[in-house]
């Protein structure tokens, strides 16, 4: 029961990493505000934390809007009575259909906004919730932030501006005692896979990228966010952590 007493908002909360995350903060006695664009999954979120006996609420958010994210921070002070945890997840994949030079102008800014703009404006809002009484803000990063394949050229792009958002923001929150993390995940077994999930050829390769051949699962990245977000980790800071099986780490 690490998260006692706190308040955490999970954006992307209505599936894979986000939904898993949102249930252990809960489990840990965290009260959980549950952000996600698609308003069925959100609830159905916190349909599970609440059946479980946990305290959650839901708030659809456009997290390409600064509005709509400051209003989700406001919604959340104004419930719980504060913010410890801020969890900048949601996040989007490029369509993979086009090399540079094909690519519509309009591809690489849908998943910029979502994936670079949309965790600046999180860490923007909720390190001003947290100015007086310090707290966590976590990201999503990933493996491609730092490794590249064909065809997604701006979630290259977004994730690496989140490993440096990341650094540069932990260092100027540090006065405030509130630190900036991120997670970098390999390839995990959520929705956001599923346009690789019938082509069995392709399926296969992206396996074998993890050093013992399997996709990860939402839930060994929630147990990652969960530690970065809790006192165990109170001298991490300012770093993204790779959750990858090694993926980063070779070449097959």
């Amino acid at each position: 029961m690490r998260f006692v007493n706190k308040v955490a908002i999970v954006t992307g909360g209505g599936g894979g990493i986000g939904r898993a995350t949102a249930q252990l903060f809960a489990r840990e006695g965290a009260r959980v505000t549950v952000a996600d664009i698609d308003e069925a999954a959100g609830r159905e979120t916190v349909r599970l934390i609440e059946e479980a006996g946990g305290i959650a609420q839901f708030c659809r958010t456009d997290v390409t809007s600064f509005e709509s994210v400051t209003a989700l921070v406001r919604r959340t002070v104004d419930a719980y009575g504060r913010l410890d945890i801020m969890f900048n997840n949601a996040g989007v994949f490029g369509d993979g259909r086009d090399s540079v030079l094909e690519m519509p102008v309009e591809e690489y800014h849908r998943v910029v906004r979502v994936n670079q703009d949309g965790v600046f404006y999180g860490i923007k809002a909720a390190a001003a919730a947290m100015r007086e009484t310090g707290g966590v803000i976590i990201n999503t990063a990933s493996i491609y932030a730092y490794i590249v394949d064909r065809r997604q050229l701006p979630y290259h792009a977004s994730k690496a501006a989140v490993v440096a958002m990341t650094k540069a923001a932990a260092l100027e929150l540090a006065k405030y005692n509130i630190r900036v993390v991120a997670v970098a995940p390999g390839m995990i077994d959520t929705p956001l896979v599923d346009q690789w999930r019938e082509n069995e050829h392709a399926w296969n390769i992206l396996k074998r990228a993890h050093m013992r051949g399997e996709f990860g699962k939402p839930e060994q990245v929630a147990k990652v966010v969960a530690f970065l977000a809790s006192d165990d980790a109170s001298f991490v800071n300012g770093h993204a952590y790779f959750v990858d099986d090694g993926a980063a780490a070779f070449k097959r």
